[in-house]
């Protein structure tokens, strides 16, 4: 629910802003250790960035309910609390889909991931980095939402960027490989990637909403 008219007057508590920019920092290592991984083949390798990565899943759903449990306690918000809970929310779920991502490496232990997976991960790096960005612009978007949209709109390009690669990725999957138990691991790994690109961008979406809300 939009809070008051009186509200709008009063002092709002600006702790959610640097909650929100803390949870995306931890996006953005996350991020930035999945580029890393997927430069390793080695099990003991992968299975050691899997829980470095578990570790930054585990800081992202701290700061998330911290920010939850303010939300609860705070009487004056920046934001609808609503509007707070879902882009919170929707940060962490990146975060674990990168999780997930990087899990699903560790427990098959596929061939070496091809460029292909390698560059999904670079995207999602972007994108991490990208709502890392937008995190600084929440406390200023009021009086110039631009930098802001431009983030959303990048975050889109790239995920469109990245359907392209899977569809590419897997066509030439499928015709070119042979060994079924292989298809299996990498077309599931690669899907994660991909969704968490699509998932980043709904992170977009949602602060396209609060320009068209808040602005």
């Amino acid at each position: 629910m939009r809070n008051s008219f009186f509200s709008r007057f009063a002092p709002k508590e600006p702790k959610f802003f640097s909650m929100l920019q803390q949870l995306s920092d931890v996006l953005q290592a996350a991020s930035g250790l999945l580029v890393e991984a997927l430069e390793h083949s080695a099990p003991g390798e992968r299975q050691s960035y899997y829980h470095l990565i578990k570790e930054k899943e585990r800081e992202g759903d701290a700061i998330t309910h911290r920010i939850f449990d303010e939300l609860g306690t705070t009487f004056i918000t920046p934001f609808d609390r609503e509007d707070i809970h879902r882009l919170a929310s929707h940060i962490d779920d990146v975060i674990d889909e990168i999780n997930s991502s990087v899990k699903r490496i560790a427990l098959y232990n596929p061939r070496p991931i091809g460029e292909a997976g390698k560059e999904l991960a670079r995207l999602i790096d972007e994108e991490a980095k990208l709502i890392c960005l937008a995190m600084g612009e929440l406390e200023r978007f009021r009086k110039n939402p631009a930098p802001l949209l431009e983030h959303c709109i990048r975050l889109h390009d790239i995920e469109n960027r990245a359907d392209d690669i899977y569809e590419e990725f897997t066509i030439r999957l499928f015709k070119y490989e042979t060994d079924f138990v292989e298809i299996i691991k990498i077309k599931e790994i690669m899907h994660e990637l991909e969704k968490t690109t699509d998932v980043a961008e709904y992170v977009g979406k949602i602060l396209r909403s609060f320009v068209v809300k808040y602005a």
